[in-house]
């Protein structure tokens, strides 16, 4: 018998039995848990309350897909290349997932547990006054406040508001999102303009809320958009547009003098 011993608390099998998290997989799992459910328990290794579930799928809802983002384009581009690799299709999509599209829900989340005041506030005033500071200091240093503004919805991103909605009927308006809030309320004192808080940012502050590993954050997002990309292939295959993508730069591309890279002086 081997000496060595791999432990874990999620699946594992005999021959006649398959356990998931100390369950029985086929008797207690299949069609008594939500993938959501599962989700969040296989990350968390608890069970989550039907309100966390609710708020954590709520989640999935919102970073599941945003129409023809770069995620997108990218897995259709590349499901026109290689039509026998769902699988690559769907990896050059979630490889996408960046700074700048679904890893701003971890970036987010990350940032706002960083912030978080201790003691925290009693009050919309004592959050609001926290928020201030915050932001005078990102302004100072030149930095941006991870989640604030979206290219498109710039007058208010609607999943923000009933992503908080729905926090707050759960009773799980934590403090990841009052911070959130009230960086929103106070940030065009310092800024001088009104950002929309975005939805991935929201999306990181509800989950940080939950307790998620901050560190999987990006993680869940990407959860989130398999099923998007899912849909996106399942819709190319009917309606393909990828080939009118490439086209497009193909046949529009124009030749121009070398520029080559200089660095820029410090």
């Amino acid at each position: 018998m081997s000496e060595h011993s791999y432990p874990t608390a999620l699946g594992a099998s005999t021959k006649d039995t398959i356990t998931l998290l100390g369950h029985d997989l086929a008797n207690d799992v299949m069609g008594e848990v939500g993938f959501g459910e599962l989700a969040f328990w296989l990350a968390t290794q608890r069970r989550p309350t039907p309100g966390q579930t609710r708020v954590f799928e709520a989640v999935l809802a919102a970073l599941a897909d945003h129409g023809f983002t770069p995620t997108a384009i990218v897995a259709r581009l590349t499901h026109l290349s290689a039509p026998d690799s769902v699988q690559g299709a769907l990896a050059a999509g979630l490889l996408g997932g960046g700074s700048r599209f679904l890893g701003v829900t971890e970036d987010c989340g990350r940032f706002l547990h960083t912030h978080l005041p201790d003691p925290l506030p009693h009050d919309d005033a004592g959050w609001d006054s926290c928020a201030l500071r915050i932001v005078r200091a990102q302004r100072e240093a030149k930095q941006f406040v991870p989640g604030l503004g979206h290219h498109v919805h710039k007058d208010g991103d609607p999943r923000t508001p009933r992503l908080f909605a729905i926090a707050e009927e759960e009773g799980l308006l934590g403090p990841h999102l009052r911070l959130f809030a009230a960086i929103g309320r106070v940030h065009p004192e310092v800024l001088g303009k009104r950002l929309a808080l975005n939805g991935a940012g929201v999306c990181g502050a509800a989950l940080a809320d939950l307790g998620l590993p901050l560190e999987l954050l990006r993680g869940f997002a990407l959860l989130a958009r398999t099923a998007g990309l899912i849909g996106q292939l399942a819709e190319e295959l009917r309606n393909p547009v990828g080939n009118d993508i490439f086209l497009s730069v193909d046949l529009n591309n124009r030749s121009v003098p070398p520029s080559p890279y200089r660095e820029e002086s410090p």
